[in-house]
């Protein structure tokens, strides 16, 4: 493998990584909140129990999140000072806010949040997880403002000196149409991924209580009855505030899962549109139609493809479906690949512009399935809980403990769609990729430096299940002294 290779596999593996947790930290920060807003106004303790339990994993999962955040930003100089050199006047502007407002205010205060349980008022320690999930959003929102740059670059000059751009109008990167779009996308993709863990670690919580209820009737039955009867009402208290509790986050987690399902395929559909218009070879990829074609059908899945296959065998397609993705007209043109590819030979010179086609194209599909199978999830969830079936639904306790994955591999599917259907440019029209790697790294280098990661990475995600498994089988637990914070601020 070529040192380009190299440096965009690290890119991916680092990447891919870092954004296992991002999600989480968004939309469960937004979940936590949630949670102590409503024992702050209605003073039920088990919504207490539930913000402290749901918050622990919260935090183990920024300081996971925290330190491979890092490691993306040190790799733009590291492996792509190419890059950096030649847009780091634009591609710096967003970075810098998100490291000196965004992140700045989500630590500060996810510490005050941590350590101020006994020390601040329920009003002001209230506001600040709300701050948290707030610094959450906007870290998300300048990293988004920059990706987006390189989808669609707007609000930039050529410097005539050096041939470089040049940032000349900030808001033009907050109103670039396919940032509004990505970022909306990225926050209900958020809510996605945070309901969808709450759901399933309340869900081992519910299929727990459930399995210790059936074991303390077996024991019932080989017992005398008056050791029954004295031996059964604590545990059947305990087992009765325990699948209470957990309760209220399954039914919390779902009445955010569906709505935000929902809405992230409605924004994810408009995205695409908007992406056809300034990125026609991205849409062209990921439905792999080499040649253009008015009205377009959709196919569910095909068998062949790829860069060196045009023409495979395409199965069970839905007339005018792509048609309406990629334009939201029924009988909308959509360009083929080869028709693109003539167009930006012509603008940009010689050269093969064609994504891998076979990436682009399941990994479309296998986001849209798995967002489908999470929303039949949902809608089993919320049938169960209103025939208030949920906490003795095995089959549908057992499936959602499962489904945590579901929102990864569709984050993970997410992003490889967007990322590599802009290749080979890095940014959008303006830099090849191959023109941005460094130039004083070695293939060698590089390719240590993927074995550390790999290595440093498998070992924290190793500590990151070990510490969040152990708390959630420990469950939310009886509450200690010092639980209840202060009244007013002491020093």
């Amino acid at each position: 493998m070529s040192q380009l290779d190299l440096a965009r596999l690290q890119f991916a593996m680092t990447s891919i990584y870092h954004f296992l947790f991002v999600p989480v930290t968004i939309g469960l920060s937004l979940l936590t909140a949630l949670l102590q807003t409503a024992w702050y106004r209605g003073g039920q303790v088990a919504y207490l129990r539930l913000t402290r339990f749901f918050g622990t994993l919260l935090v183990i999962n920024v300081a996971v999140g925290v330190v491979t955040g890092l490691v993306q930003e040190f790799q733009f100089g590291m492996d792509w000072s190419g890059y950096s050199r030649t847009v780091g006047d634009v591609f710096g502007a967003p970075l810098a806010m998100e490291g000196l407002a965004a992140f700045f205010l989500e630590s500060t205060f996810l510490g005050l949040w941590i350590f101020g349980w006994d020390k601040l008022s329920r009003r002001v320690h209230l506001a600040t997880i709300w701050a948290v999930a707030a610094g959450s959003a906007l870290s998300a929102l300048f990293i988004m403002a920059a990706n987006s740059w390189m989808q669609h670059p707007v609000g930039y000059k050529i410097d005539p000196s050096t041939g470089r751009p040049q940032l000349d109008d900030v808001w033009a990167l907050f109103t670039n149409p396919v940032f509004l779009r990505g970022y909306l996308h990225v926050l209900l993709a958020a809510l996605v991924t945070g309901s969808m863990v709450m759901l399933s670690v309340s869900a081992w919580q519910l299929r727990k209580v459930l399995r210790d209820d059936e074991d303390g009737a077996k024991d019932k039955a080989q017992e005398t009855a008056a050791q029954a009867q004295a031996g059964d009402e604590g545990a059947a208290d305990a087992t009765k505030e325990a699948a209470s509790g957990f309760r209220l986050s399954a039914r919390l987690s779902l009445f955010i899962l569906v709505p935000a399902l929902l809405f992230a395929m409605l924004v994810g559909s408009e995205l695409g549109v908007t992406e056809g218009k300034y990125q026609p070879m991205k849409i062209a990829a990921a439905e792999a139609q080499w040649e253009t074609c008015q009205p377009c059908s959709f196919s569910l899945f095909q068998i062949g493809g790829g860069n060196n296959d045009q023409t495979p065998t395409q199965i069970l397609e839905i007339p005018h479906l792509l048609s309406l993705l990629a334009t939201n007209h029924w009988n909308g043109q959509v360009l083929g690949l080869n028709e693109v590819n003539s167009q930006y030979q012509q603008a940009y010179g010689p050269g093969d512009y064609v994504p891998d086609v076979f990436i682009q194209y399941w990994a479309m599909r296998v986001m849209a399935y798995l967002a489908s199978l999470a929303l039949l999830l949902g809608l089993w969830g919320l049938w169960l809980l209103r025939r208030e079936r949920l906490t003795h639904a095995r089959w549908f306790l057992n499936t959602a403990v499962w489904a945590v994955v579901l929102p990864f591999l569709i984050n993970t599917s997410g992003w490889l769609l967007t990322e590599n259907g802009r290749q080979p440019w890095i940014v959008q029209g303006l830099q090849l990729t191959k023109n941005g790697v460094s130039s004083s790294v070695s293939t060698a280098e590089v390719a240590i430096s993927i074995v550390a990661f790999f290595l440093l990475y498998a070992a924290m995600a190793v500590i990151a299940a070990v510490l969040m498994t152990r708390h959630t089988r420990k469950g939310t637990g009886p509450l200690h002294q010092g639980d209840q914070p202060a009244p007013e601020m002491t020093y």
